[in-house]
């Protein structure tokens, strides 16, 4: 048989070999490294026999599905660390997740915080004791009795879950057998560094209906240092904790009253509304008109537009004169219906509509956390409608568009194409022409994207750009989609130069997604300390005492007459506490006056960026602050307070 590498190269053997063994003879450093395999693109487990021609690559903790089944036998490690000291406990499920594992327990006594170490300290016992892991299958029935004998009945509800002619797989790791798919290490001895994390609450099935169990959660690496450097990413990212920093600077807050649905103070409306002004000036560069859709529509729009059937479980509905009508979880039916209030020619497109429209969808509550998982929420939607030759250039320019709004911030983002998921209206052909639509123009940017198959939305494919923040965590921000349906749906028209009715095709897209959102990612990026231009506050006036209050009205009025946000600290406290407290609010610039300021017509500057940065004219510190906040400059903090 011929195997071919990644690298396009090909292997030829006499005989079937495992995937483990092609690792070997490849390269014992290879086959040490390996975590799993890759058959015709398929991620399989390295005990995989492998007896035909094919394409075989190799997966090591560097790549996602190696990761993924490194994790996974950790979390294998963790449940029969947990067995050992708690033989009593019902196991549920362990999957891998992105950053980790976790294994959801049945146990009669609460699990706590203490108990972490005792687990761990076993996890370690058992990897040193280098237990391979032996996979072997059973027949659905003896699955269920197999289970039943050992007293799980979770495993007994899932594997009863599967089809009658189902074969079910185990993995086995000493006196430790579990029901599993895989794949797995080939033992234990590679899970070297690990941490559990957390424990958590978890409904069985993530039904409400069903009991709530114990999730522990935890991470694992192949070396010390990787698993250092991200647990001082997690300490990073709980200083950084946006509901944190959002009660300490004014920004936002949550009340019982409305669980899900955020409160804006008026530093954390300066933060929004100088978003807000940016967004309309891009979008006024870029051709977009504005409009807004109310928030309450009739039903039937929502049947009309497919929400109705496809999304009606997060929507939030009401009767109004013995009629149905829904909140609107979307904006897109208003925009059509804006496109309808007049007839249209093909000079008017493409016709860019903006909408910054506040849209509710009804989220679980154990769902919900802070900005980032709202109930409410303003959403920058655009729908552009356009000719079938215009779609190219089109998601071009949206491309462009959001492009400078990342690199405005700092991000830096990577892109992935959605494509047709099951649950999902229109033609075959359809959905073909716009799939290659939207890979053409990507492919025209010179953008590099992945694939990612069955995730678009219900009535066309998308482009998400998802962006990276400064510890590395990523975030689906920007989209793109594509939507031959909703024009068709609502028989939308519009006259060509043939002086026929022609169908336009639309696109509906975001460039911060949840402005709400934004604002949350935006605060944990920069750790509160915003550039000057968004800062709520960007100048605070520090008089030495009491005496300099008039000279610091007088500095607080050029600054506000100059247009920046401004404010005087007139506590009767010591300077050193003053620059102690602006520092802690992230106030990009203090000017600090006395008896020499004040005779000079000075300021002493002292900014976040910088530290002090010596006497200015009042003048000159205006002048400068002013082009900073113009040209929406990131100037980097030398340390972080």
């Amino acid at each position: 048989m011929k195997i071919t590498l990644k690298d396009g190269s090909v292997k030829e053997y006499s005989e079937p070999k495992s995937v483990y063994e092609i690792a070997q003879d490849l390269s014992e450093g290879l086959a040490r490294a390996a975590c799993a395999g890759e058959v015709d693109g398929e991620t399989v487990d390295l005990r995989t026999v492998v007896d035909r021609d094919c394409a075989v690559n190799i997966l090591t903790f560097q790549d996602e599905g190696g990761r993924g089944a490194f994790r996974h036998t950790a979390s294998h490690i963790m449940a029969q660390a947990i067995k050992r000291l708690y033989p009593d406990v019902k196991l549920a499920i362990g999957p891998s997740i992105a950053d980790g594992f976790y294994y959801d327990i049945d146990s009669e006594t609460p699990f706590m915080a203490e108990d972490l170490e005792k687990i761990e300290a076993e996890m370690k016992k058992i990897v040193k004791e280098a237990l391979p892991l032996k996979r072997f299958e059973k027949p659905r029935a003896e699955a269920i009795a197999y289970m039943k004998e050992k007293g799980e009945p979770y495993k007994v509800e899932l594997i009863e879950d599967l089809p009658e002619d189902s074969v079910i797989s185990f993995y086995e790791q000493g006196e430790f057998t579990d029901l599993c798919a895989g794949p797995h290490l080939m033992s234990t001895k590679p899970v070297k560094a690990f941490k559990l994390t957390s424990l958590a609450g978890a409904y069985w099935r993530g039904s409400e209906k069903n009991k709530m169990l114990t999730r522990i959660y935890g991470t694992a690496f192949p070396k010390k240092a990787d698993l250092d450097e991200y647990l001082h990413r997690l300490e990073e990212a709980k200083k950084r904790d946006h509901r944190k920093l959002g009660k300490e600077l004014g920004l936002f807050m949550m009340s019982e009253e409305g669980p899900g649905f955020p409160f804006f103070l008026p530093k954390g409306m300066v933060l929004k509304n100088t978003l807000l002004d940016y967004w309309r000036e891009i979008h006024r560069k870029n051709g977009y008109v504005e409009i807004s859709t109310p928030v309450i529509l009739n039903r039937h729009l929502w049947e009309t537009s497919g929400h109705w059937d496809h999304y009606k479980e997060n929507m939030y509905t009401t009767v109004i004169d013995e009629q149905d009508y829904a909140i609107k979880p979307m904006n897109c039916p208003g925009g059509i219906l804006v496109y309808q209030s007049e007839p249209r020619s093909y000079r008017d497109l493409p016709l860019r509509m903006g909408e910054l429209g506040l849209v509710h969808r009804h989220e679980k509550s154990g769902q919900l956390h802070g900005l980032m998982r709202v109930r409410c929420f303003t959403q920058d939607d655009a729908h552009i409608f356009m000719m079938p030759e215009q779609i190219r250039d089109e998601i071009k320019g949206v491309a462009r568009l959001i492009d400078e709004v990342y690199s405005l911030f700092g991000f830096k983002y990577h892109v992935e194409l959605s494509t047709r998921p099951e649950n999902s209206m229109g033609s075959d052909e359809d959905w073909e022409m716009a799939t290659d639509a939207l890979r053409g123009a990507l492919d025209d940017l010179g953008l590099d994207y992945v694939v990612n198959e069955g995730d678009g939305a219900f009535y066309g494919p998308k482009i998400d750009f998802h962006l990276e923040d400064s510890i590395g965590r990523t975030w689906q921000c920007g989209t793109i989609q594509l939507d031959f349906q909703l024009p068709l749906r609502f028989n939308c028209e519009y006259i060509g130069a043939d002086g026929a009715a022609h169908r336009p095709i639309m696109i509906h897209r975001v460039a911060f997604g949840s402005i709400e959102r934004f604002i949350g990612i935006l605060i944990e990026h920069f750790a509160g300390a915003f550039p000057t231009w968004l800062a709520p506050v960007q100048v605070r006036v520090l008089p030495i005492s009491d005496k300099y209050l008039d000279y610091a009205q007088t500095v607080y009025r050029s600054l506000e007459e100059a247009g920046i946000r401004a404010e005087v600290d007139t506590k009767s406290e010591k300077i050193g506490y003053k620059i102690r407290e602006a520092q802690l609010q992230k106030v990009p610039y203090m000017l600090i006056v006395g008896e020499k300021e004040e005779a000079e017509g000075k300021v002493s500057v002292r900014s976040r960026a910088a530290g002090d940065e010596g006497q200015k004219g009042l003048s000159e510190f205006i002048a400068a602050i002013e082009e900073e906040i113009r040209t929406k400059a990131i100037r980097e903090s030398k340390t972080e307070n």
